[in-house]
């Protein structure tokens, strides 16, 4: 049974950002920062899925991830899929998903080995809300003008078709043998919740690997969260206290086996809340009996006025 908050390690990157705010106001040295990867506490502790915020001044190269069968076969523990929240973009801002045509592996391996694919992804305009399922197999990029929230399953395999120039290695067999080269299935849009509790849960996402919801919580409201499965809670805005912790934009916190209070601020609490399993769980938010005292509410005040005050230690890791 464990309530923890999520350690935060800033990654740079070449297509990254100078200014996290208002995700997070510590200052990087090391340059462009493109992600913030959250992790247990304890580095050695175990999970199933990965959260990160992708920030983006530059496109990503075009990319693929394998399934769970081809990384097997490769002596990986499992694929890679994944799901994007759009949580700001720039007028325009766009990400690729599937190509405009069925490729063959040998138009496929041309159409790389040339450039010519950043000619056939097919691109969407997104904005603030939206949701992407990037199932593993699908060809993929994330434009610039973007910041994002990710979840996905734990792998950092990724293989790169085109990178703009940037010189990075590419991944062409790889990438063959991994992709589903042709265009996507219809898109997977937005799902309410039914039941007592739609008014606070909509489903965003679920798949074989996790469950991906948005938590709309009003002010001063009273819940419980019953983290029956490996679960993740981001703040997308507002604020509340979640068991011991007081959490602002920004913030993360990992629950698993356990139950814990949530008493959102103020001004309410948005979140973004991802569990491994193949089905939504009925029972993750209920509400509480407990209203929210005037102590939570002042320690939730004092909480927003030092937010992002400390910086937090920096891990670099694989480049995407």
């Amino acid at each position: 049974m464990v309530v923890e908050r999520a350690s935060a390690h800033f990654l740079s990157k070449p297509w990254g950002v100078l200014d996290l705010r208002p995700w997070s106001d510590a200052r990087q040295d090391g340059g462009a920062i493109g992600e913030i990867r959250y992790e247990r506490p304890n580095a050695a502790a175990e999970s199933a899925l990965l959260l990160k915020l992708l920030f983006t001044e530059q496109p990503l190269s075009i990319q693929v991830h394998p399934d769970d069968a081809l990384a097997h076969e490769m002596g990986l523990p499992c694929g890679k899929s994944e799901a994007w929240y759009i949580l700001s973009a720039t007028a325009g801002a766009q990400v690729g998903l599937g190509l405009d045509q069925r490729l063959t592996p040998q138009q496929l391996r041309d159409a790389v080995c040339d450039g010519s694919i950043s000619d056939l992804v097919r691109w969407r305009t997104v904005a603030p809300d939206d949701v992407v399922v990037v199932p593993a197999g699908t060809i993929h990029a994330i434009g610039a003008g973007l910041v994002i929230a990710e979840i996905q399953q734990r792998s950092d395999t990724t293989f790169r078709l085109f990178d703009y120039g940037r010189r990075r290695e590419l991944h062409v067999e790889q990438a063959i043998a991994a992709a589903d080269a042709g265009p996507v299935g219809p898109e997977v849009g937005l799902e309410a919740l039914t039941g007592p509790l739609d008014e606070a849960r909509t489903l965003l996402v679920a798949n074989a690997h996790f469950v991906f919801e948005r938590l709309d919580l009003a002010a001063k409201s009273a819940w419980r969260l019953d983290a029956e499965r490996e679960t993740w809670l981001l703040v997308v805005s507002g604020s509340a206290r979640l068991g011991p912790f007081d959490l602002v934009s920004g913030d993360v916190v990992f629950a698993q086996a356990d139950r814990t209070e949530i008493h959102p601020g103020a001004t309410g609490m948005v979140g973004l809340v991802a569990y491994t399993g193949a089905r939504r769980l009925p029972h993750l938010l209920q509400r509480s009996a407990q209203p929210s005292s005037p102590d939570t509410e002042r320690r939730q005040g004092d909480s927003l006025t030092r937010a992002k005050a400390s910086p937090m230690g920096t891990r670099l890791g694989r480049t995407k």
